[in-house]
């Protein structure tokens, strides 16, 4: 399902600015959300885990939500503002300082809003790792190729999301059946596998990608191998977060790796809009002077998709060495409740 909307979003996004505007794109969520209330409040079963506390946390939210919010601003804005300006370092450091407290806090409440034991399970660190470099690609390469065929192929929003959904697509098709494999074949080694086609497929677009386009020989070819890695990949790290543990931990579980892929797409966008922030700048000022663009006034453009390349390949590396089912001694352990005074 989360491949089937990945290719609906592109198209559906590109009507709305199209007929509308990009506010329309805010709104949209709402009645999705309603639907998913509705409906998944009518088939969804609940777990619980009989020892959890019935009481929230509200310190530890008050903590780790604003410390989040405030690493995550000082990244996405790093590209206008710059790492050196100080609204970007006063963010990260308050952002860091209230997560270092709400770590704390979570080590010392018989509550706590982050089960930190469970970072004593091999499994469990190996995929929110994985999760963290994956989206840090993920959203850098779609962010690349999105500017790309819109600002450099002049592409308008509907037609760039059409030439997107092919990869999506591809991916929703291949989501399930990668899901099944990697029960069967390994998490690590089928995540492997589609971090090394979207490493390759991304790379691609840094030798055929010019500023002429050529939608069908230089793009769509690596959409649908960049497409069958999400494929791979998507299910396969959902999964692999919640592999070995009770279906009690499976919220705490899927939480942490939900958070660990949402810091790394904002660290992905900014990393996309700072690499490639050279690029763009010669792109404007050929249109201002009306000069022929050039691949050379693009490198920073082409060093970018190099870059995400790498993070994935990181991302199965990190996987295929980490990701070990857990011994009995270390579930024990990650099941004791240890506080400190």
């Amino acid at each position: 399902m989360g491949g089937l909307a990945a290719a609906a979003g592109p198209t559906f996004g590109g009507l709305l600015v199209d007929w509308l505007n990009w506010r329309a794109l805010f709104f949209i969520n709402v009645p999705f959300c309603v639907f998913t209330l509705i409906v998944g409040n009518r088939i969804l079963h609940e777990s619980k885990d009989p020892n959890a506390s019935k009481s929230v946390d509200m310190i530890g939210t008050a903590l780790g939500f604003p410390g989040v919010a405030l690493v995550t601003l000082a990244i996405t804005q790093s590209s206008e503002w710059g790492w050196g300006d100080d609204r970007t370092m006063i963010a990260l450091a308050l952002g860091l300082v209230l997560l270092a407290l709400f770590v704390q806090r979570c080590r010392t409440v018989s509550n706590p809003l982050l089960d930190l034991s469970l970072f004593k399970l091999p499994f469990v660190v190996a995929s929110n790792i994985s999760g963290l470099f994956f989206s840090v690609g993920f959203l850098g390469m779609w962010l690349l190729n999105t500017q790309w065929i819109q600002a450099i192929w002049e592409y308008s929003p509907t037609r760039s999301g059409l030439a997107t959904a092919p990869g999506p697509i591809m991916a929703a098709v291949l989501a399930a059946p990668m899901g099944r494999l990697a029960v069967k074949w390994g998490h690590a080694r089928v995540l492997l596998l589609g971090s090394v086609l979207l490493s390759f497929g991304t790379f691609m677009l840094t030798i055929t990608m010019t500023p002429t386009p050529n939608y069908l020989g230089d793009y769509l070819p690596w959409m649908i191998i960049t497409g069958a890695g999400v494929g791979c990949s998507i299910s396969t790290l959902s999964s692999s977060a919640n592999a070995f543990l009770p279906p009690s931990r499976f919220a705490m579980g899927s939480a942490l790796n939900t958070t660990a892929r949402q810091i790394g797409s904002a660290l992905g966008a900014a990393l996309a809009a700072s690499l490639a922030a050279p690029a763009m700048v010669n792109f404007a000022m050929s249109q201002k002077t009306g000069t022929e663009l050039t691949e050379g006034m693009l490198s920073s453009f082409y060093n970018a998709w190099r870059f995400m390349a790498a993070v994935y390949l990181f991302a199965g590396i990190i996987m295929i060495v980490l990701f070990r089912k857990p011994t009995e001694e270390q579930m024990a352990a990650a099941n004791e409740v240890e506080f400190v005074d």
